[in-house]
């Protein structure tokens, strides 16, 4: 009898053991993404220039949140970021005003809805939902990327970005000798 019951103990850490790995790689955060707020983002400025990637996102669009569950949760995607930029998480319908390059942008309702007038300037007008738009060390825009993006394509353009390369090789010359390199 104390032998079954030795067992059955057994058997039950081992089933709560196993649950416990299996919770922990299912629900695991893994590496993430440091989000800031554009207030944070100017604040960390003062501190260190960088060049800035804003995610422009609402809170009811389906490939937004996509890419939060995949694309920014790629390892690649994480480490290339956070060592790269500061990541701006805004949101196209922000209520709060905000003050950019000494001009005040507020919200603009539009039926139920509406959009920040900071996010029609920085993506010049076409608001499209996700689009990421990269900054440069002094917060001026340097393009506009709409839409969903996997991992491997979103990584190929942020480098091109985060390099420079921009300034000198058009994307499509980057493109291909990335694609290269790749193989």
């Amino acid at each position: 009898m104390f032998n079954l019951s030795l067992k059955i103990g057994f058997l039950g850490i081992v089933i709560v053991a196993y649950f416990t790995v299996l919770a922990n790689r299912i629900y695991a955060q893994g590496p993430m993404i440091h989000w800031m707020s554009w207030e944070q983002m100017e604040n960390a400025q003062k501190k260190e220039k960088r060049k800035v990637i804003v995610d422009l996102y609402t809170d009811w669009c389906g490939w937004c949140k996509r890419m939060d569950a995949t694309t920014f949760k790629n390892a690649d995607v994480v480490e290339l970021l956070n060592n790269n930029f500061y990541a701006v998480k805004f949101d196209a319908e922000y209520k709060a005003d905000i003050v950019y390059f000494g001009k005040l942008y507020r919200f603009v309702p539009q039926g139920n809805k509406g959009y920040h007038e900071l996010a029609a300037k920085i993506t010049n007008g076409q608001l499209s939902y996700p689009t990421f738009v990269y900054l440069d060390e002094s917060l001026t825009p340097i393009q506009a990327i709409p839409g969903y993006r996997e991992a491997e394509v979103f990584s190929m353009i942020a480098k091109y970005f985060s390099g420079n390369f921009y300034k000198t090789t058009p994307f499509q010359v980057f493109q291909e000798d990335y694609l290269k390199n790749q193989k």
